[in-house]
């Protein structure tokens, strides 16, 4: 049996998907917050079980008989976000979990600059201290982050952000093949991956040009006073909490903790993974 978290995200999701393509789904079961939004899922034979982070005891429950457990890091950061990963990896050890397969990211470190980076690194010293089988999916950077920075320039036609460094994008698709890939057992890592990363880390200049060629219109790449872009970012109504997680992003990027390519996730899915300007593509036709 294997057990998906957040089964009904973004990464989660495509990866139950990817994951019937490879074993039965009497095999696959997920452990979400809401089951009904997993009802089609257990329509064709996945268990589905509620699990919720702030409740131990339904995760032990929706744990229970697995094997592995893919366990899909939380939209938190800090504390809050760290003591809901260890409450699902005690909740694991307590189900006698085979192994835990958690979604980490590249440039996971204690000192790193992005607080979710500095978190993932404190969830893999207890992924470390369980003493079970474990590894560390090293995530390259979703790109889908990426998108989001740019959709006020798909109408201004510039890219107005603070100064940055390259960044290897990497999409939820790519990922989530690779991940299905290992918990299917055609693939096994002890302890951290190498990155998991696409074919080339970019920073925002070089993805300007890339959206000039892709939509034929010329596009700007304004860098802006990381103290005036928090003030735009807190001015649209974000709390200062995210302000400040968004900026450390930048910071992040411009000391290089998403430089690294690496072709493992290649080698895993069998194909090159696709490009950053084959996602904006994507998205931005959609």
């Amino acid at each position: 049996m294997i057990i998906v978290t957040g089964a009904t995200g973004k990464l989660g999701r495509r990866t139950v998907e990817r994951l019937l393509e490879r074993v039965p789904a009497d095999r696959v079961g997920v452990s979400v917050r809401d089951p009904r939004k997993a009802q089609d899922l257990g329509g064709r034979g996945v268990r589905v079980r509620e699990g919720s982070f702030d409740d131990p005891a339904s995760l032990a429950h929706s744990f229970e008989g697995a094997e592995q457990l893919l366990l899909v890091s939380l939209d938190r950061t800090g504390q809050e976000c760290v003591s809901g990963h260890r409450a699902a990896i005690d909740a694991a050890v307590q189900a006698g979990v085979g192994r835990i397969l958690y979604t980490s990211q590249m440039g996971a470190a204690h000192d790193a600059r992005f607080q979710a980076c500095r978190d993932h690194a404190q969830t893999e010293d207890l992924l470390r201290a369980t003493g079970l089988p474990w590894t560390a999916l090293r995530n390259g950077f979703y790109a889908s982050s990426a998108l989001q920075f740019l959709e006020s320039a798909r109408h201004t036609r510039d890219i107005t952000l603070p100064a940055d460094g390259p960044v290897a994008w990497t999409g939820h698709d790519d990922l989530a093949e690779a991940t299905a890939v290992i918990l299917a057992e055609e693939a096994r890592f002890e302890g951290p991956t190498p990155p998991l990363t696409g074919p080339a880390a970019l920073d925002f200049d070089t993805v300007a040009e890339i959206a000039s060629q892709t939509t034929g219109r010329p596009f700007t790449r304004t860098v802006v006073p990381d103290d005036a872009f928090r003030e735009q970012v807190l001015a649209h109504g974000a709390p200062a909490p995210i302000a400040d997680l968004m900026l450390s992003i930048f910071a992040a990027a411009r000391n290089g903790e998403f430089t690294a390519v690496d072709s493992t996730l290649a080698e895993l899915i069998g194909r090159e993974p696709a490009t950053f300007r084959t996602q904006l593509e994507r998205a931005w036709a959609e």
